[in-house]
């Protein structure tokens, strides 16, 4: 086999980067290192996360809030931090600000860089708790070696429907590909997510899975099978923000926002399965909240 094919996620391209579906090549591309206040309260916290986001996509879904960097070949003008170096030296003037986490945003595609990440960091005297924070389609033999690297993963679980995995994020596999790194993460850190007194995270999993317009029956399945496959006592963060993005080629089916009785009837499925621990997001103002605009150096920073 050619070692130049890349491996590092589920799609396994036979061919050599930048040449695969995420067009990323083997230096890493950061678009955005900012102070974040969005994530989950015990990840972000009253201080904020650091977090890197990654430039380019292995899923590239057609309803991604960051499609301005995650779609196909991504320009020079957003393109901010470049090798392991300059990543770090961002890191580093953010992170007294924080809450002492540092995220990594959107990273599969760049996996087999996060030792290096995590080891430089250390060779700085920065110790931040790690969040792996992924769309769910990760190679296990990947996470495996991130096993001693990574305190906190925070995957999306977004589809138990092939179709719908191949239509909105070009991946039939997903959700056996996904299933299999929910198991790993589990494996890795358990069902628990233990704080410190400041009611920040220090390990374990939080699973998130955006509820999509027109789609309960996908959102239903999905709960169903953390329930029965994972834990009960997962925490859970069932998310409404989904936006159609304007000037978008969208299905005719995600050119809306979600209704509220379709995101309560997937809140009331999760209360009645047992999923109680974790997070909802105010219908009325997720989809506005999370659009990013990585033109900024703080894509979140209000307009």
């Amino acid at each position: 086999m050619n070692t130049n094919f890349c491996t590092l996620c589920p799609r396994h391209c036979q061919q050599p980067r930048p040449q695969g579906f995420c067009k990323a090549g083997d230096e890493i591309e950061v678009s955005a290192i900012c102070l974040h206040q969005g994530e989950e309260p015990p990840i972000s916290g009253a201080g904020g996360i650091v977090n890197i986001f990654f430039a380019h996509c292995n899923l590239q879904c057609v309803f991604c809030q960051n499609y301005q960097i995650s779609r196909g070949v991504v320009g020079d003008e957003l393109v901010h931090f470049r090798g392991i170096d300059a990543v770090v030296d961002e890191v580093a003037r953010l992170l007294p600000e924080s809450n002492g986490l540092v995220g990594f945003v959107s990273p599969s595609h760049y996996s087999s860089t996060i030792p290096s990440l995590v080891e430089a960091m250390h060779q700085r005297g920065l110790f931040p708790t790690t969040v792996y924070n992924t769309n769910g389609y990760d190679d296990v033999a990947m996470l495996q070696q991130l096993e001693p690297y990574i305190d906190i993963y925070l995957p999306d679980f977004k589809y138990m429907d092939r179709e719908l995995a191949q239509r909105y994020s070009h991946a039939a596999d997903y959700p056996q590909q996904a299933q299999k790194a929910l198991r790993e993460m589990y494996r890795q850190k358990g069902s628990g997510l233990p704080t410190d007194d400041r009611g920040i995270a220090y390990r374990g999993i939080v699973v998130r899975h955006l509820v999509l317009p027109g789609q309960i029956a996908n959102s239903i399945a999905a709960l169903d099978w953390l329930a029965d496959e994972i834990s009960l006592n997962l925490h859970l963060s069932l998310m409404a923000q989904y936006n159609p993005l304007p000037g978008a080629t969208l299905p005719d089916e995600l050119n809306r926002t979600l209704l509220p009785k379709e995101y309560q009837q997937v809140l009331d499925h999760a209360e009645a399965i047992g999923l109680v621990r974790g997070w909802q997001q105010e219908l009325a103002t997720a989809s506005r909240y999370y659009m990013p605009d990585f033109k900024k150096s703080n894509p979140f920073e209000s307009k």
